[in-house]
């Protein structure tokens, strides 16, 4: 195989270099970029280039049809579609080359999915439960704080003892892209938070992680997945994620408040687009209270 055949390499490791230390994303988001310029380039290889001059709009059309038959889902096409677009762009800002090919080629339509949510008499069932040990202690302070505040479970178990302000109202959170941003924090968290400091106390570790494992060391995501799955199950539920926990968070916010932009804000979104999926989540509750209560909503039997 030629040495030609490599001619993206360089140019996919300078553009990581960029999303990493420039822009400032993180390992996971640049290790799914890395994975779909790779699809790509290994598709470009069958074309035998030796030059991006030769990549044209018709090769990038035929590498979107080879994703298709090969059964990748719309959604994950859409994401290997934006992982090139970009990289063509930081390429034409660096004058490595004049124009994209893929200016011109549109994203496909995945199916809309909306999110799981729970009702907030689920969420009482699911955090009545008394802890019996640290280990438990340390799981409803979680909870609470994900559903409290609308983290994800990344920036949950990224948190230290030192990102609160203001007696714990307050956690300063970082989000994907590196940002920051304040939370304000429940009363209920609040108090699962101060149990659990008591009990971290104990385990005299160094770390400086808000939530520690029995080891002393941070938690990981993957642990609070499995403990929220077992304590969901524990309490009569189906199985509970923490993603589930924060459409939650946000569905319920906006059945009070109606103020989309604020929980664009607290959720840490970037576009209004994304967090605007739970208007139509509000929409179907409102369309179901409706259906409930209004007396001609619905033909009565006769």
């Amino acid at each position: 195989m030629s040495e030609s055949k490599y001619f993206l390499s360089p140019l996919i490791t300078d553009y990581l270099d960029f999303l990493k230390n420039i822009k400032g994303l993180s390992k996971n988001t640049t290790s799914s970029y890395l994975r779909d310029l790779n699809k790509f380039s290994k598709f470009l290889k069958s074309y035998d280039l030796n030059s991006l001059d030769y990549v044209t709009e018709e090769i990038c059309s035929a590498w979107i049809a080879d994703l298709f038959r090969s059964n990748v889902t719309a959604r994950s096409i859409q994401r290997h579609l934006s992982s090139v677009k970009g990289f063509f762009g930081y390429l034409k800002k660096n004058n490595l080359v004049a124009s994209s090919p893929f200016e011109l080629i549109n994203s496909p339509k995945s199916p809309s999915h909306l999110p799981n949510i729970l009702s907030p008499e689920e969420v009482s069932q699911l955090l009545n439960f008394k802890p019996k040990n640290s280990q438990e202690k340390r799981d409803l302070a979680i909870i609470e704080l994900i559903y409290s505040s609308g983290l994800r479970v990344s920036e949950a178990v990224n948190s230290n003892l030192n990102d609160f302000e203001d007696d714990k109202s307050f956690l300063r959170v970082l989000g994907k892209g590196s940002k920051t941003r304040l939370v304000p924090v429940g009363r209920f968290a609040r108090a699962a938070i101060n149990d659990w400091v008591i009990e971290r106390k104990k385990l005299q570790t160094k770390d400086e992680a808000l939530f520690v494992n029995l080891r002393g060391t941070r938690i990981s995501t993957r642990s609070v997945q499995e403990r929220l799955k077992n304590i969901s199950l524990m309490q009569g539920l189906p199985p509970v994620s923490p993603h589930m926990l924060r459409h939650s968070f946000a569905t319920h916010l906006l059945e009070s408040s109606g103020d989309l932009r604020s929980i664009q804000e607290l959720l840490g979104h970037s576009s209004l687009s994304t967090t605007q999926i739970y208007t139509r989540l509000d929409y179907q509750h409102l369309i179901k209270v409706y259906e409930k209560s209004h007396p001609r909503a619905h033909k009565k039997n006769v």
